[in-house]
């Protein structure tokens, strides 16, 4: 029987590897648990997390205990693990997640950790074998694995002093080397939305005259600030832009302390992180963190058309621009705005009175902002109007923020990386300047805290305004766009709800007419957009 127990073991830690993969990828893209984001993920979710096949082994330890079974109880702990990891596999194949687990030397440290958490007791087990306690060695293996989630939780507190020091080392070869950089700047970058579209705006305007880096695709954490400074930069390397994200007060402040930024742009203030954050007003103290700590011979740019930026009180002597479109009282504002489905064309009036025309393949008038931010730096920092005028046109689209792409004769409007009201908002405008018709396939927005239901209803509501058909991914999560659509009394036969988004690929197919345009809006998944590159025509 110990033979047997040994099989049971190794069936079992092959099971338990494959279904922490799922445990670390929420762990991952929670932030490692960074503001209790992993805890809170796990209670939102506790229905598929917890009432699910894995019931099978608290079952099976019940059914155990049963003297009778002492002796069939190894075979059918097999088959009960093999069936489980048979049906987990079958549903993380099928499973839509906006990215894939990356497997970071972070990851494999805490894969090892959890390694040992899992094979020490079967070690214990099965160097102290005693065929009485089966019920009890079954009963331990079955609660570790259906509390899974929690365990890779533990494997990553226990890994903080590592990490801290790993952490610690990367920050000291990070710091030592900005420092022997003197000839370098920093431009930081934050803000509720639009941070990664306007660095890379303003990298590709500054490029026209500079040698510009910038953080590459997400890299807006402390971790991924130290990567980009310790891999990529390099001594010829003019201005390092820095894009800044954060869930929680200090931690553009620690982003600051790291890479020093003498310019600051502040892009918009919102809801994004709400949940994290705790209120508005924290978000509002947070975004500025990059402003006030700036030197004071340094410039932070601002949104004259946000009122959480007009209305904050800066605590720093530092020179303050503004850019705007509604508010005329600013450096630089956009006038004479002619959005089409092929572009954007304004007038750029600078605070001397001096206008200047500008065109843009890039689309929506939350592009114009990125762009001003872009044109007012680069004028401060001695680019020519007419180079200015040509690295505007040059710009190209930035994927999955408001990107032109094709599937087959369909028009695709890629948003899908969108996840916040004012976006939302403005993606349906430039929709509906498109001459056709009109379907959004969108999951609603999230990470809007308390206003999740408001907002989404809300996005209902435009929705219904600027839309011929709706695709609704998620019967439960876009509930309240649904009641938002039927406030509008939109035809509920041109609502479509369906619970897997593959399924939006040959109904999308089906709704079009003779000229469609799809916009795909708010945290749509990476293989939704693998899907759109593989089959376009």
């Amino acid at each position: 029987m110990k033979i047997i127990f040994l099989l049971t073991i190794l069936i079992y830690l092959i099971h338990i590897a494959i279904i922490s993969t799922k445990s670390l990828h929420m762990l991952q893209q929670n932030r490692y648990n960074r503001g209790y984001r992993y805890i809170k993920w796990i209670i939102k979710n506790y229905q598929d997390n917890f009432i699910n096949v894995n019931l099978l082994f608290l079952i099976f330890i019940l059914t155990s205990l049963q003297d009778y079974l002492n002796n069939i109880s190894p075979y059918i702990f097999i088959v009960i693990i093999l069936f489980i990891t048979y049906v987990f596999k079958e549903k993380r194949r099928h499973e839509v997640t906006k990215l894939p687990l990356k497997y970071t030397a972070r990851i494999k440290r805490l894969m090892i950790t959890i390694g040992l958490i899992y094979i020490i007791p079967c070690l214990i087990m099965f160097i102290g074998f005693d065929e009485l306690n089966f019920s009890y060695y079954y009963l331990i293996l079955g609660l570790m694995s259906y509390f899974n989630l929690f365990i890779v939780l533990i494997a990553n507190v226990l890994n903080r002093p590592v990490e801290k020091a790993v952490g610690q080392y990367f920050l000291n070869k990070a710091q030592n080397k900005l420092a022997s950089m003197t000839n370098m700047e920093v431009i930081g970058i934050t803000g509720s939305y639009g941070k990664t579209s306007t660095k890379n705006i303003v990298c590709d305007i500054l490029n026209s005259k500079y040698n510009v880096f910038k953080t590459p695709a997400n890299y807006n954490t402390p971790f991924g600030l130290m990567i980009t400074i310790n891999n990529y930069l390099d001594k010829y390397n003019d201005y390092f832009i820095a894009e800044m994200g954060a869930c929680k007060k200090g931690e553009i402040k620690e982003l600051c302390d790291l890479v020093h930024p003498k310019y600051g742009i502040l892009t918009r203030i919102g809801l994004a992180h709400l949940e994290t954050f705790g209120s508005e007003e924290i978000i509002q103290k947070t975004k500025f963190e990059l402003i006030e700590s700036l030197p004071e011979d340094g410039i932070g740019i601002l949104n004259g058309d946000d009122e959480k930026q007009l209305n904050y009180k800066i605590k720093n002597k530092c020179r303050i621009l503004w850019i705007g479109i509604d508010n005329k009282k600013v450096d630089c504002y956009a006038k004479n705005i002619q959005l089409t489905y092929k572009g954007t064309k304004f007038t750029c009036v600078f605070k001397d009175g001096k206008e200047y025309d500008f065109e843009t393949k890039l689309l929506g008038r939350n592009n114009i902002y990125n762009i001003l931010d872009g044109i007012l730096l680069g004028r401060e920092l001695g680019i020519s109007i007419s180079n200015l005028q040509k690295a505007v046109k040059r710009i190209a689209p930035i994927e999955h923020r408001l990107s032109m792409t094709k599937y087959y004769d369909i028009n695709i409007i890629d948003d899908a990386y969108n996840s916040n009201p004012m976006g939302c908002k403005m993606a349906l405008e430039v929709l509906n300047m498109m001459p056709g018709k009109h379907i959004i396939v969108t999951p609603g927005m999230i990470e809007v805290g308390a206003k999740e239901y408001e907002v989404n209803k809300e996005f209902g509501r435009q929705i219904a305004d600027n839309t011929d058909e709706v695709i609704l991914i998620g019967e439960e999560k876009t509930k309240p766009i649904y009641e938002g659509l039927m406030e509008k009394k939109y035809p509920q036969e041109k609502i479509h709800i369906l619970n897997d988004i593959m399924q939006a690929f040959p109904l999308m197919l089906e709704l079009k007419g003779k000229e469609t345009y799809v916009l795909l809006e708010n945290d749509l998944p990476d293989s939704f957009n693998e899907k759109i590159r593989s089959d376009k025509k």
